[in-house]
């Protein structure tokens, strides 16, 4: 992202280019199209050993980070992705870590986070839910509930679509108890849990939908103070939009450098396309709703590495604007490809798919507008997170 960069962040960007290079080349992630997982172990094995799954874990856990800011050190990460539209549960993984380093108990720390910091084992986080709960709102109009039942809680609802959902070794749950959002750590061989691949655009990240059907959890299971997770949804909820912009900017500077050497390269009339009026006209706007989202994604990341109060409109603002205007973007650079960037041989659609996912999930251009006009409206209160 549009950042300066420190020499230390500037070789962790360089390795992970290198590295994403390597292992996230178009071919290879068009024969990740029918694999079931979306992604190699090993080769997440190998990103985790550079930092992909511990730059949100504290060095208490184990964790660490490259600047001293682990989030500005992961969106480095997550725009390397976006790049190459990279393989892996870089967002789902990284949302479960960074919420059970700040609020999970000791047992919950040692059962999970050296294994995400090793690579062997996968988060997903069970936030959205189907229509009609599948708009963000308040917190508590989750339709998956959880009843207390002589020490043990039962969960009946379904959750979807959730990115990782067949791959994980651990669900974090978002549920409603009694009217307040709680969150449980759930392992998904739970006898009760039935997992129903989805269908995805994106050609390397899988989605599921989750049913929980009574499914009994002890009160080991609750992650934080029951029916007090609001704040601690609200921030998993900035990281994944983190992640999800510097993607989107990612994916969007490399299809708008594809499309500009097309443009110079191609020829019509015996001139470059490049050279036309309409088509700089054209560059132009990109080039400004690109540099806009860089600054947006730059914002997003420093404040919520600050924990600044303003970093919920700035998410939603960043969210908003990157998916409305970096779609746009995408639809753009397809059109002056002409017929071939339609195609699947060609490699822009990777991109394309990228983005679309990310515009679609944690969210849309719309409901993060609707979050910040409610915001507004209500001046001093928090916004709430939907569930």
């Amino acid at each position: 992202m549009e950042v300066t960069l420190s020499d230390d962040q500037e070789f962790f960007r360089e390795t992970t280019l290198r590295f994403l290079t390597d292992k996230s080349e178009p071919d290879s992630l068009r024969s990740l199209q029918a694999d079931a997982h979306g992604f190699d172990r090993e080769y997440w094995r190998q990103g985790a050993e550079l930092g992909w799954t511990s730059l949100l874990i504290s060095e208490d856990h184990g964790g660490g980070s490259i600047s001293g800011s682990g989030v500005v050190d992961m969106s480095i990460v997550a725009d390397a992705f976006g790049r190459h539209a990279a393989s892996g549960p870089l967002i789902s993984t990284n949302v479960v870590a960074a919420a059970i380093d700040k609020t999970g108990s000791e047992a919950q720390v040692a059962d999970n986070l050296d294994g995400f910091i090793s690579g062997e084992r996968i988060g997903a986080w069970c936030l959205s839910e189907p229509a009609p709960n599948d708009g963000l709102g308040a917190v508590t109009s989750s339709a998956l509930t959880a009843t207390a039942d002589d020490g043990n809680y039962r969960l009946s609802g379904v959750k979807g679509p959730v990115e990782a959902g067949a791959q994980a070794d651990v669900l974090l749950i978002v549920g409603n108890t009694d009217g307040a959002p709680t969150q449980f750590l759930v392992d998904p061989t739970t006898d009760g849990v039935t997992i129903r691949p989805l269908e995805s655009v994106d050609m390397s990240r899988r989605f599921a939908a989750i049913e929980f059907d009574d499914v009994v959890v002890g009160s080991d299971a609750v992650l934080g103070e029951v029916g007090g997770a609001r704040g601690a949804i609200e921030r998993q909820l900035h990281i994944a939009c983190m992640m999800q912009v510097a993607e989107m900017v990612g994916a969007a500077e490399r299809v708008f450098d594809m499309t500009v050497e097309w443009a110079f390269d191609r020829y019509s009339f015996g001139r470059p396309l490049a050279s036309y009026q309409e088509l700089k006209h054209r560059f132009a706007d990109m080039k400004m709703w690109l540099e806009a989202s860089h600054a947006l994604g730059t914002a997003l990341a420093s404040e919520l590495g600050a924990d600044s109060p303003s970093t919920a409109e700035t998410a939603s603002v960043a969210k908003a604007y990157c998916g409305h205007y970096l779609g746009e973007l995408m639809q753009d650079c397809v059109q002056m490809h002409g017929g071939i960037g339609l195609t699947s041989e060609h490699d822009l659609h990777l991109y394309f798919r990228r983005v679309a996912a990310n515009r679609a999930t944690y969210g849309t251009a719309a409901d993060h507008r609707r979050r910040i006009a409610a915001g507004r409206l209500e001046p001093g209160t928090e916004s709430e997170m939907a569930a």
